[in-house]
């Protein structure tokens, strides 16, 4: 059993999907906290259908981003959370949170990474004529989306493919290797060499 602490700021499908995994029992973790910096995330009443405790904590009501986020490290640990779960969460994690739980934080991103990292994953694939693109889970570093890659999966960028086109394809295949990847990390299949990532 591991526990999770999802970070979440919108509709939640990434949450939704490692919910179903546990419920399954294809995943055996339990997610202790979802915490959001959006108020009106979907995500949030994801958490509360599912009687999981949801935190609001948003960085205007801080001075700094990395006073909110030492919030966040200090809800984190005190919910005994084994492994940090960001889930659409919308916004880059300051050091304080990074080094507050190294190689324990991990990232789904909507392209085949080290290609198109930050925003707009999908309209840049669909620009620059990609022929393939997915999606890739990582661990968090202090850049952007430059972590250890753990996991990947492919689809084919058609010639008529739009970004929300090619964005419910990629989410599909989200929804498959996000519980997975996390399902390695709890079974201690992901062995760390150098900047890669071997699957034991």
């Amino acid at each position: 059993m591991i526990n999770l602490g999802v970070l979440v700021s919108g509709s939640g499908t990434n949450l939704q999907a490692i919910i179903d995994g546990i419920d399954a029992g294809r995943l055996d973790a339990k997610i202790k906290i979802v915490i959001s910096n959006n108020a009106n995330a979907y995500a949030i009443e994801r958490a509360k259908k599912h009687n999981i405790p949801a935190f609001i904590i948003q960085d205007s009501h801080f001075k700094t981003r990395e006073d909110s986020d030492r919030h966040i490290v200090e809800i984190i640990k005190s919910h005994s959370v084994d492994l940090v779960v960001l889930a659409g969460f919308m916004r880059l994690l300051t050091p304080v949170l990074i080094k507050s739980f190294p190689m324990r934080i991990i990232n789904i991103h909507p392209a085949l990474l080290p290609a198109f990292p930050g925003l707009h994953a999908q309209k840049k694939a669909v620009e620059y004529g990609a022929k393939f693109s997915g999606c890739t889970v990582h661990f968090v570093d202090e850049g952007v989306d430059t972590g250890p890659i753990i996991i990947q999966a492919v689809v084919s960028v058609d010639d008529n493919d739009t970004e929300e086109t090619l964005s419910k394809k990629i989410q599909k295949e989200e929804h498959k290797i996000y519980p997975e990847a996390i399902r390695l990390f709890a079974e201690g299949r992901i062995e760390l060499k150098g900047r890669k990532v071997v699957i034991l």
